[in-house]
């Protein structure tokens, strides 16, 4: 299996383990979201710690200077990235904010040519482009955000595909996904902390129970999209990140009955033909590259 190949695997587990955590978080009730991210970060710090162990890998934590600084930068914007999110999910409509989130890809791509210097061609583009739209039709926004919450859920994206470019340049530079995930989640658990110790609110049993299996869910997600970016650059892959709007209608489906209207069936009939031609060209190219 290729490099590509071994990226959407991994960004297609993400997506799955993703849209888990989603229906894991609304499950648990009516908790303030940094406490819900607290524990998504908790859980996910644990699992990443019981990996470096078993694997006994030390020299992680001997770094280059660059290293350091992406590993530093990777961490401070998917924290944003994810206090944002939470926080236009409390403020907007839910389809907003997912809109809003869902901008991380493009800022994955954009970051990627800025950052890293990589090349997009014009069908990459229109693939990429092609995806949002049928996200659109998938989640329909309203015209009626407010003007704050929406440009922290944009910020939010942003956030998001920032640090999947440095992921990316993390991963080029041979830092394992373990640690990055590790270095994140503990980072992330540090900045939350202060706001859990003065703003607690107590838990039943169920709500801490389903709190930490979306948890495990956000790990397997972080592990897949972390590993998924240090296989192939966000150009070829970001594309497959929007394959967690089709899995999440499913379980929208099957837990709370949810049906998806039309506009929503044409949505994934865009993504997923996408997605497929993408694979195909992908395939392709390498396969000329090759000889």
């Amino acid at each position: 299996m290729t490099q590509k190949n071994k990226g959407v695997c991994c960004i297609l587990l993400s997506s799955f383990s993703f849209a888990l955590m989603n229906l894991f978080v609304r499950l648990s009730g009516d908790l303030p979201s940094v406490q819900k991210s607290f524990f998504r970060n908790f859980v996910a710090m644990l699992f990443a710690a019981f990996i470096l162990w078993r694997e006994r890998q030390p020299t992680e934590i001997r770094l280059d200077t660059t290293s350091k600084k992406y590993l530093l930068l990777r961490s401070l914007c998917g924290t944003i990235g994810i206090l944002c999110n939470f926080y236009a999910v409390d403020h907007l409509v839910l389809a907003d904010a997912s809109m809003l989130n869902k901008m991380s890809p493009f800022f994955a791509v954009l970051f990627g040519i800025l950052i890293l210097g990589e090349k997009i061609n014009l069908f990459q583009g229109l693939s990429v482009l092609a995806a949002f739209i049928g996200a659109l039709f998938v989640i329909k926004p309203s015209a009626q955000m407010g003007t704050f919450p929406a440009l922290i859920g944009l910020l939010g994206g942003l956030g998001a595909g920032m640090a999947y470019t440095y992921v990316r340049a993390l991963g080029q530079r041979g830092v394992k996904g373990p640690f990055i995930v590790f270095f994140f989640s503990a980072f992330s658990c540090v900045v939350t902390l202060p706001y859990l110790l003065f703003h607690y609110h107590s838990m039943t049993v169920q709500q801490l129970g389903i709190l930490l299996l979306a948890g495990l869910a956000a790990a397997g997600g972080q592990f897949s999209i972390t590993a998924a970016y240090t296989f192939a650059p966000a150009r070829e892959i970001s594309v497959y990140d929007y394959s967690q709007i089709i899995f999440s209608a499913l379980l929208g489906y099957l837990v709370f009955g949810q049906v998806s209207d039309a506009f929503s069936w044409l949505g994934y009939l865009i993504i997923t033909s996408t997605a497929i031609l993408m694979f195909l060209y992908n395939n392709r190219l390498h396969t000329q590259t090759m000889r």
